[in-house]
Order: structure tokens, then sequence, then C-alpha cells
């Protein structure tokens, strides 16, 4: 393990607000790092988003994030994104980058049925990346493939606290659930961080019971790795600022959203850091 960085500061990037569920974990392992959350809104959802372009975009977005903040690390914390996007930027960029890939290979290691499930945006599951790591680590699992339309932007949804009904969730969740020969899916794979954001939902909405992979704890220990663990009291001495976070749209954060930011120790919240142009889709 490295040398610990004394007070590095963190950079959690996402296309939206999915990114909370990984940067929760990440403060757990490191509460003594100053942190910026950065949401890409102005264009979410990536996954509506060509290739060449959405490229061309994370990289212009990271440039003008890097040079305002300097971070120590930066956290792409979007699965579209990662599995696209995570070469351009750690050729551009000297800064260390964690990213951020469906959970294939735990999920069969771990399956007793031997059904999984692997729920994503449907950019994420049509990519190559992704049935490259079915190929490589399904292990006799029979893997299912599910890309959802709308599950990420329901979540957003929740969060800042407009209805979002049971019955759109289940849906979304449904094909998930699948019996063959006598057996039945018994892990599913959210291959997408907006996803645990509905997670007590999921849960009750399931019909029968699975275990639902989320990788953000995986992507805090691979922080540690990095840049090493806090110093034993390292939080309680005090001195690091409130985690910031920043919309590329420019619109403020309604009630709920400011309140559930305030509760994950998000104390600032930016407008537009920059004019980045808005690609088509």
């Amino acid at each position: 393990m490295p040398r610990a960085l004394d007070r590095p500061t963190i950079l959690v990037f996402d296309s939206g607000l999915g990114g909370l569920t990984v940067y929760r974990e990440v403060v757990k392992v490191r509460p003594d790092a100053r942190f910026v959350y950065a949401a890409d809104d102005a264009v979410f959802p990536y996954a509506r988003i060509e290739e060449t372009a959405l490229v061309a975009r994370v990289v212009a977005v990271m440039e003008r994030l890097i040079s305002a903040y300097a971070p120590d690390l930066v956290v792409i914390a979007c699965n579209t994104a990662s599995t696209l996007v995570l070469p351009s930027l750690r050729g551009r960029f000297g800064v260390p980058f964690v990213g951020t890939v469906p959970a294939i290979k735990p999920a069969c290691a771990a399956s007793v049925t031997r059904l999984v499930s692997v729920l994503g945006t449907e950019a994420t599951v049509k990519r190559e990346y992704t049935h490259g790591l079915i190929r490589e680590f399904a292990d006799g699992c029979a893997v299912t493939l599910i890309g959802s339309a709308r599950l990420a932007a329901l979540a957003e949804d929740e969060l800042r606290g407009e209805p979002v009904t049971d019955a759109a969730v289940a849906a979304e969740i449904a094909p998930c659930f699948v019996e063959s020969g006598g057996s039945r899916t018994d892990t599913i794979v959210l291959a997408c961080t907006h996803y645990p954001l509905l997670i007590d939902r999921l849960e009750r909405l399931s019909p029968w019971p699975v275990r639902f992979l989320d990788p953000a704890p995986a992507i805090a220990r691979r922080v540690v790795d990095l840049i090493g663990p806090a110093a034993a009291g390292a939080a309680a001495a005090g001195g690091v600022p409130p985690a910031r976070a920043i919309f590329t749209s420019g619109r403020e954060a309604p009630p709920a959203l400011a309140a559930a930011l305030g509760r994950l120790g998000i104390g600032e919240i930016g407008a537009a850091l920059f004019d980045t142009p808005v690609v088509s889709a």
C-alpha cells in the first residue's frame, strides 16, 4: 500500500446524481479528504450521446475540473463513461483515475443458482467492454443483460423530491428476474451508480429475494490502494472544508436535493463551473 496522502483532494465525477452512491463510500475510507462532486447534468443522461461525442465531452469537462481543483485522484463514478472514456483520460492527464465497471466477476463467483442479471443503462449493456467481462468471468453462469431506459432518471427524480411510483420502478427491474430449469436469478449486478439510490425500493419490489451488487465499496477500496488510508483520527482533527458539488447545467438544486446533499456532508453547491458546449444527442 502506498504512503497515504495527507488530506488529499478527491474529485468524484458522474453524469448526474448516481455518483453520490460512490462518493458516500469513498468518504468513509478517506473522511479527511477534500471532496468535490461534479455532475455533468447539462447533458444527462450520457447513454443518449454518441460515443465519439461523449469522449470529447468528458475530456473537455475533466480538463476544466482538474485545472480548477487540482485533485490528487479522480473517481469516474459512471459505468457509461468508465467503459468508454477512461483510456483517453489516463492518456491525457497525469492524475490517477478510478473507474466504475460492472461487477460481473464477483457476481458470477458468488451466484449459487448460476443465474445472474446485469442491470445497466442501454449504453452500458450494449458496450463490448461489458460483453468482454461476461466472456471472461461468467464461469458457467447464464448472464442476462437488461438495459433500462428509465431507472437512472427515476433515481434522479426521487432524490430531487419528485414523485416516483412503485409501478414505474417494478417495470424496469422485472426482466432481471429469470426462472430456468427450476432455478431463479439470485444475483443482480447494479451496473449504473444511480441504481443504489433506489435500493430500498429494489429490494421491496423484487418478486423474490436476490443479492444486489453495488460496486461502490470496491471502488472505495481501490481509492485506498492508490492514495493510502486516512491517518488515525485524521477526520476528528478538523480543518477539512465541506464537500462541494458542481452542476454543469447551472440549475439550482431544489430543496429536497439540497437537503440530501447536506446529509452527505456536501455543504457547498455551485452553479456551472464553466460554459462547455452541449453536444447533440
